[in-house]
């Protein structure tokens, strides 16, 4: 299995872009968001998750550990494929996902193309228990104690990368006070363990 690539940014297609890994060219889908943030000629990293079909075999791409977690989890809903999560991940950055989730914001989810209100709704019944608490209620900017968590955190990325799963990386991570440095934080989070 690919588990993440380094290289320049080629080729940008579509929904993805071409990926130079020392002459070896890998065709990676991304969501809209990181689409948007990779530009030609610019040196990136993305994990991935290699999709193996019948008749294809597929590249996704995710500029953060985290977005690759909550794509897996994503895909292991019933009736969720590649392309869904993938357009659900697009709606922002990968914590404001986890939110609707945890939130059990069915009208968030429901926004991508090819999600409908029964899709979205079970989205929400097989994952709320294991995306963890939210960082947020609702739409209100009211943060409580929780890491800021939204774009790439570095130490959600290393504790997931240490086995942690997603929901109890953010629990761990929930109770570190986030103006500390990423090692003080991830040492402070595995002392809670």
């Amino acid at each position: 299995m690919i588990a993440h690539l380094a290289g320049e940014v080629t080729e940008k297609l579509e929904a993805s872009v071409i990926i130079d890994v020392h002459g070896v060219g890998y065709e990676v889908i991304l969501t809209a968001v990181d689409l948007d943030s990779f530009n030609l000629g610019t040196k990136v990293k993305v994990y991935t998750h290699h999709a193996l079909r019948e008749n294809a075999e597929e590249l996704y791409g995710f500029s953060s550990l985290a977005a690759k977690r909550l794509f897996e989890l994503l895909i292991s809903v019933n009736g969720v494929g590649p392309k869904a999560a993938m357009n659900i991940l697009g709606l922002g950055a990968p914590e404001e996902v986890r939110n609707a989730i945890a939130n059990t914001d069915a009208a968030y989810i429901s926004k991508a193309a090819g999600v409908g209100k029964k899709s979205a709704e079970r989205v929400i019944v097989d994952l709320r228990d294991k995306v963890g608490l939210p960082s947020k209620y609702g739409s209100s900017s009211t943060e409580i104690n929780f890491a800021k968590t939204a774009g790439n955190d570095e130490a959600l990325d290393a504790l997931i990368a240490l086995g942690f799963p997603l929901k109890e990386a953010t629990a761990a991570l929930s109770e570190v006070d986030p103006n500390l440095s990423v090692e003080e934080r991830i040492t402070a989070a595995l002392k809670q363990r």
